[in-house]
């Protein structure tokens, strides 16, 4: 672990290039990247972004699966004192156009042929007057420059610190619309370094990273804990359970996390056939609830014995943790402890703590919570509160070790494959759709992927819609994972007195 913890993750890069210059950094389809020649490359990315004239402040934006190229570009953009805008994957061009407006992103990093998505091509409709040019990750990213051993660059490293706005991830919410998510060198990089201590990872870790670079997991517990700790990082642009067992036999991983749905797939291979597992030893799990026949698998016959499980947001990376020698008990039916450096409380409409193992709102303050949200200081607080609590939407127990269960959620979200779902957002987008006149979005059990959408539709006067034709559209306009797997015709939506729709009913049906 590098000690003292670096002020920001530029400084962290640096640092761990002169700790371990020679010691694999990034292992992708068979090649390495040492820490020193991870750095150098980082170098040379921020030298053309000065050159194109980005510096504190501006916003860049990056669209693109899991890859070297993209740890560079963000230490590149973070190096110039730039902000990182993530973008999910699974965005159409509607969605990511307004994510590229709001944030006033400069430059656009993106790639070519992932999934067959010309992603240019998706926002080639979309007014964005700020974006300067959409670059590709492989070839345009040091082009321009002065190379790595630019003074400019040392001059820009100089002006950024544990203040400094270090990335915009963009969260979805209750109103419809995502918002955009602050955060700073010094809310993410202590809660990092504490996360490698206690899950373990450590110098020379193989650390096979399928969470998104673009989420908070991925890239904040992913890529930078690997510099933080010296561990490797193994970029998947997407999980495959062969590729994964593939990487896990051949380049002998030694870390992984992800949710409980990637553990039932190596499992189930498993159960065909007999495939080289020795090389696990830890990882951490979480986004839904873990059987606890499940955990024990996992430690037993998958040889994760270092298995954790978490809790945490976009909001506030890290939230709860259970630790290692948790039995399986704990570790499938909570979600952990405090995570240290933040406080954690179950508390009342009023802002009360409730008596241990009563219900009420998860609440955390502590160095791990955001800035703020972007442009939107009304939202924020509605969600910080005047003593600092952030009001997390969940609602859950605490036991009277301190340990969280999360037993509902204020909010209507559910989780599919891992992926948070905004019915309020499904239906925002539904509603462009001109044969809709009302949508209602509720989470269902699914066994694949926990949970999917159905959405109740009411069309307008005169119109037709089929089912398939509803998903067509959906699959067009709006990521996989919104898109509900039902559509479900109806006259009218259940509303309460207030003509508030009734989802519990919905969700009944």
């Amino acid at each position: 672990m590098l000690d003292p913890l670096p002020p920001t993750i530029p400084h962290a890069a640096q640092a761990a290039a002169r700790t371990w210059p020679d010691a694999p950094a990034v292992l992708e389809n068979g090649e390495v990247w040492s820490f020193a020649e991870l750095w150098q490359r980082s170098r040379a990315a921020a030298s053309a972004l000065l050159a194109r004239g980005v510096g504190a402040g501006d916003r860049v934006a990056i669209w693109a699966p899991n890859s070297r190229e993209w740890i560079v570009a963000a230490i590149a953009v973070m190096t110039c004192g730039a902000a990182v805008v993530t973008l999910n994957t699974r965005l159409k061009g509607r969605e990511a156009g307004d994510i590229l407006r709001r944030t006033n992103a400069k430059l656009l990093f993106t790639v070519e042929g992932f999934l067959g998505i010309d992603y240019r091509a998706l926002i080639a409709d979309e007014d964005l007057p700020a974006l300067e040019a959409a670059l590709l990750l492989e070839g345009d990213l040091a082009q321009g420059g002065k190379g790595a051993e630019d003074p400019a660059v040392d001059a820009a490293l100089a002006g950024i610190d544990a203040d400094t706005v270090s990335d915009i991830l963009f969260t979805s919410g209750t109103t419809g619309s995502p918002k955009g998510v602050l955060m700073t060198y010094g809310r993410v990089l202590p809660q990092a370094a504490i996360w490698c201590q206690n899950t373990g990872l450590r110098e020379g870790d193989r650390y096979l990273i399928a969470n998104p670079f673009f989420h908070s997991f991925g890239m904040k517990v992913g890529w930078v804990a690997c510099i933080l700790s010296g561990a490797v990082a193994v970029p998947m642009p997407q999980f495959d359970v062969a590729q994964a067992i593939d990487l896990i036999e051949r380049e002998r991983i030694t870390f992984m996390p992800g949710p409980p749905t990637i553990f039932q797939m190596l499992l189930a291979e498993l159960d065909k056939r007999q495939w080289d597992c020795s090389s696990l030893r830890g990882g951490t799990t979480g986004a839904a609830s873990v059987p606890p026949a499940l955990v024990d698998r996992i430690r037993n016959d998958l040889g994760m014995v270092d298995l954790i499980t978490a809790y945490g947001m976009t909001e506030c990376v890290n939230i709860t943790t259970c630790v290692p020698g948790d039995d399986a008990e704990t570790i499938a039916r909570t979600c952990g402890k405090a995570f240290p450096g933040n406080e954690v409380r179950i508390a009342d409409e009023q802002g009360n703590e409730v008596p241990r193992g009563e219900t009420g709102e998860v609440q955390v303050r502590g160095q791990g919570v955001m800035l703020g949200y972007l442009d939107n200081p009304q939202a924020t607080a509605e969600t910080i509160d005047a003593d600092g609590w952030l009001h997390t939407g969940d609602v859950g127990t605490m036991d009277e070790r301190g340990y969280v269960r999360i037993t509902d959620r204020m909010k209507d979200l559910y989780i599919s494959g891992g992926f948070n779902v905004y019915p309020a957002e499904v239906e925002k987008l539904l509603a462009e759709h001109p044969a809709i006149g009302m949508a209602a979005v509720v989470g269902v059990p699914d066994e694949r992927l926990g949970e999917v959408g159905r959405a109740y539709v009411v069309l307008r006067p005169g119109a037709n819609a089929t089912e398939a034709e509803l998903i067509a559209w959906s699959r067009d306009n709006m990521a996989n994972y919104k898109v509900p797997r039902g559509f479900v015709m109806v006259e009218d939506l259940p509303r309460n007195a207030a003509g508030k729709v009734l989802k519990t009913e919905l969700r009944s049906q």
